[in-house]
C-alpha cells in the first residue's frame, strides 16, 4: 500500500481545503475534516504506486508539500533496531540491540527524537464480590421467616496496557527504538533511578542535552495526534510505525 501525506502547508484553510477537494474529487467539507488537526496527515492510500505518485505530484505543483510512503518498504527497513540496553559515552551512544548487536551512534549524527505512546498488550483483572440474597428454599424451611444466602460473583475486566517509545533517527540512516518498559537501564550506573519511567525520562533529557541539534517532536504521544497523522483508514495500534515514518519524513522535508 502507498500512502499520500501532506505537511507544513502555508495556505489559508480555504485555499488548502479547495486544493485537496479538487485533487481527491471530494467535497470541501470532507477535505476540511482531513486537515482539521494540522499536519502531517494522511489524506489518501492506494494499492498502485503510480496513482499515489500522481496525486503527490499534483499537490506539490499546487504548493502543498506531499509525501508518498511505501508501507512495505517501511516495514522491511533492516536499519531500524530495537534497543535492549545502552550507555552514554563521551562522544557516542553505545547500545546493544535486541538481536545482540553492539552499535555506536555519534551524538552529532542524531537529527530526530520522536516519542509516542504505544500499546504494550492487555491486562486481565478479576474481582470477586460476595452478596447476601433472598433464598426462597431457606425461607420455606424456616417456616416463612425470610432467609438469605451468600452469592459470589466474579467480574473480569480487560484493559490495554500503555507504554512509551522513543525513536532516534540519525543523518546516516540508522533508527533506534527505545521502549520504556523493555530496556535494561543498568548502563546508567550511579544515575540509575528506581523506576523505568524515571530512567526513560532521564534517557530522553540526556539525549537532548548531548545532541542539541536533534529535532524533538511529541505529536504521537496522544491518540488524537496518532489518528490525525494516520488518517481514518489506518489503526494506531498496528500502524504506529507508519505514523513515525510520516512524521520523520515530514520533519526532514521541512528543515533540510
Amino acid at each position: 500500500m502507498y500512502l499520500v501525506a501532506i505537511h507544513h502547508w502555508q495556505q489559508e484553510e480555504a485555499g488548502i481545503t479547495g486544493t485537496i477537494a479538487a485533487a481527491l474529487n471530494i467535497l470541501a467539507f470532507e477535505a476540511r475534516q482531513k486537515i482539521a488537526g494540522g499536519g502531517p496527515v494522511t489524506i489518501a492510500n492506494f494499492a498502485d504506486q503510480n496513482q499515489a505518485t500522481e496525486l503527490a505530484t499534483k499537490l506539490i505543483q499546487e504548493g502543498v508539500p506531499a509525501l508518498v510512503i511505501d508501507t512495505l518498504l517501511v516495514r522491511g527497513n533492516s536499519r531500524r533496531q530495537h534497543t535492549c540496553s545502552f550507555e552514554f559515552g563521551t562522544d557516542t551512544l553505545q547500545v546493544e540491540t535486541s538481536s545482540g548487536e553492539p552499535l555506536k551512534i555519534g551524538y552529532q549524527t542524531i537529527d530526530l527524537l520522536l516519542i509516542a505512546t504505544c500499546n504494550a498488550g492487555q491486562i486481565q483483572t478479576s474481582e470477586t464480590t460476595t452478596q447476601r440474597k433472598f433464598s426462597l428454599g431457606k425461607t420455606l424451611l424456616a417456616g416463612g421467616i425470610p432467609m438469605t444466602k451468600k452469592v459470589k460473583s466474579t467480574e473480569t475486566t480487560i484493559s490495554e496496557e500503555r507504554d512509551k517509545t522513543l525513536w532516534l533517527y540519525t543523518s546516516t540512516g540508522e533508527t533506534l527504538v527505545f521502549t520504556r518498559n523493555m530496556m535494561d537501564y543498568s548502563g546508567l550506573g550511579e544515575v540509575r533511578q528506581m523506576t523505568c519511567d524515571l530512567n526513560f525520562n532521564y534517557l530522553l533529557k540526556e539525549l537532548q542535552r548531548l545532541a542539541p541539534q536533534a529535532h524533538y517532536n511529541d505529536r504521537l504521544l496522544t491518540r488524537v495526534g496518532q489518528v490525525q497523522t494516520l488518517g481514518p483508514v489506518l489503526n494506531p495500534e498496528s500502524d504506529l510505525d507508519l505514523a513515525f515514518e510520516i512524521l520523520s519524513q515530514s520533519l526532514r522535508d521541512d528543515f533540510h
